[in-house]
């Protein structure tokens, strides 16, 4: 834990901050932007009671985003790589966690196992018509898939697959001629009138829920269950899409026929521009604290209950299916194809959704491009900013619709869920989606492995290592109180030249310790950079 001392400091910060601190800020970051330290600390005041000393520790941020964050960005990036690697093409079960307690899908137009709830509306389990069925298959215990035997060498391969979902078309994307002379996808509508985004807006709304669908329905016809580590990304044309190691191997056929006959239905009130009752120049419905609902602003009534909106709903108001695109490929563990592919799954999640193809490199010089394209977004979160995401969602004010459950502040066209942000376009959700058996591991648990890794490498080369409870709140004095007590600095008790300058000296401090175990231990070169070895804490640290 880094701490630094306040005597460090020479000028208040805020607005009032001169030039030469200025200069020492933006040097700051830049130095600590290059060595891998967080650029955006949170700082915390600590006292210890015992010796009267109050430290200043500067916590990194833990961004996922390099737009906020560039190291921790790229921190949890490489963390989630070796997520993936270690549950990947393993050949021995998992420990499984405990299962989370089942949460009932009420938005799909499956019937629930325990019958409909006081307000459950049940539905028919009958598949929507047009819909293939899904094939069927015997199911297995395990997580692994099969294994082949090569006739000739008698070695024994456990394949594994890289998986990409896509959704379908919504118009017509237009081409452009590279300087290498290929064509490749611009990402913007030839016509901007007749793209869908709409339904562009919705599927991506419900992106999460129809892949949810999928890894089910695939887990009942692959025979085992199956294992995955996906993360969901924009296309260029900023539709999502999944890329998704998944451990064991199915055949072709059936990953195409599950992806055919798999959908999320939407049992929810209309939701069209025809259904739109308080718009942008309409009061918005008032709360009445009374009655816990919504009331008219002009006529006082209550609106439509979720309840009464979903009553006599004879079709769903959106269907998601998966686009005919599907693409599988089988992977051995150990292989250039399966470390580039891990790489290639992990390369976007830094980045935004609506900013991962934005005003790149390659059209730094197409002005118009960028307009063309950043309209585009434009036009796509106009749509994703009003439309529902879920029941609860506050937008369900607009179509004069109480959310499932409302609460007071709701704001028609106003949902606070990050979803409808601009940099989201309706993915608000989370960005890597892991099965419980994947590793046997929560990701908190691979970053205690990946410090515990480091210890060890210190501890063999005998080098003493930070003690990682130090300053902890745990810790007590001799009359059973805590000795160190945390809490908000001071203003002016810091300036960020100085929280930068500790923290890129104790990290340059730990990364020489570091190189230097794994050149006694003779595993890399003295002075590699790179990142901490992708090893589990339970490997015997060579002696």
């Amino acid at each position: 834990m880094v701490t630094f001392r306040t005597d460090l400091d020479t000028h208040t910060t805020g607005l009032a901050v001169d030039d030469a601190a200025r200069a020492a800020r933006d040097l700051a970051r830049a130095a600590a932007e290059a060595n891998g330290v967080c650029t955006s600390p949170v700082v915390r005041s600590v006292f210890d009671r015992e010796t009267g000393v109050t430290h200043m520790v500067p916590i990194p941020c833990g961004s996922t985003r390099e737009s906020k964050c560039k190291p921790c960005a790229d921190k949890a990036r490489r963390l989630r790589m070796h997520q993936c690697r270690e549950g990947w093409h393993r050949d021995d079960e998992p420990e499984l966690p405990p299962a989370p307690a089942p949460v009932p899908d009420e938005d799909d137009d499956e019937k629930e196992d325990d019958g409909p709830a006081p307000e459950r509306v049940s539905r028919s389990t009958r598949r929507l018509e047009g819909i293939p069925n899904l094939p069927t298959q015997q199911m297995s215990s395990g997580t692994l898939g099969r294994t082949f035997t090569d006739p000739k060498t008698g070695r024994t391969f456990r394949p594994s697959m890289f998986l990409t979902l896509t959704l379908g078309s919504y118009g017509d994307i237009g081409r452009r001629r590279r300087a290498d002379g290929k064509w490749e996808s611009t990402g913007v509508p030839v016509n901007p009138r007749a793209y869908d985004y709409r339904k562009a807006a919705l599927d991506a709304l419900m992106f999460s829920r129809v892949v949810d669908r999928f890894m089910q329905n695939l887990r009942r016809c692959a025979g085992y269950t199956v294992q995955y580590f996906a993360a969901v990304e924009p296309q260029k044309r900023l539709a999502p899409h999944l890329h998704a190691a998944i451990r064991g191997t199915i055949p072709r056929a059936v990953v195409q026929q599950v992806a055919a006959a798999t959908y999320f239905a939407a049992w929810w009130p209309p939701c069209t521009d025809a259904d739109v009752v308080y718009g942008e120049h309409t009061d918005a419905p008032v709360w009445d604290e009374e009655t816990s609902s919504y009331l008219d602003p002009t006529t006082g009534d209550a609106l439509t209950t979720w309840k009464e909106a979903t009553t006599d709903i004879k079709h769903p108001a959106h269907v998601v299916r998966l686009g005919k695109q599907v693409d599988i490929k089988g992977l051995l563990g150990g292989t250039p194809d399966s470390d580039r592919a891990v790489r290639y799954l992990c390369k976007y999640l830094t980045k935004s959704i609506a900013g991962t193809y934005a005003a790149g490199d390659d059209d730094a010089a197409d002005t118009a491009h960028r307009v063309a394209y950043e309209r585009h977004v434009d036009r796509l979160h106009a749509q994703v900013k009003v439309l529902p995401c879920g029941p609860d969602c506050a937008n369900w004010l607009r179509y004069g619709v109480q959310p499932k459950h409302p609460t007071p502040g709701m704001k028609p066209g106003k949902c606070l869920s990050p979803a409808h942000d601009r940099e989201n376009l309706g993915l608000g959700g989370r960005r890597v989606l892991v099965s419980r058996g994947w590793s046997g591991k929560t990701l908190t648990q691979h970053r205690a492995d990946r410090a515990a890794v480091v210890r060890q490498a210190l501890e063999a080369a005998g080098i003493e290592h930070d003690d990682a409870d130090r300053l902890s709140t745990t810790q007590e004095t001799s009359d059973g109180h805590a000795r160190y007590v945390w809490r908000e600095p001071e203003a002016g008790s810091f300036t960020y030249a100085a929280v930068i300058a500790s923290s890129l000296q104790e990290h340059l401090r730990r990364r020489g310790q570091y190189d230097a175990a794994k050149h006694i231990l003779g595993l890399a070169p003295p002075g590699s950079p790179g990142p901490v070895d992708n090893r589990s804490a339970t490997a015997t640290v060579a002696a």
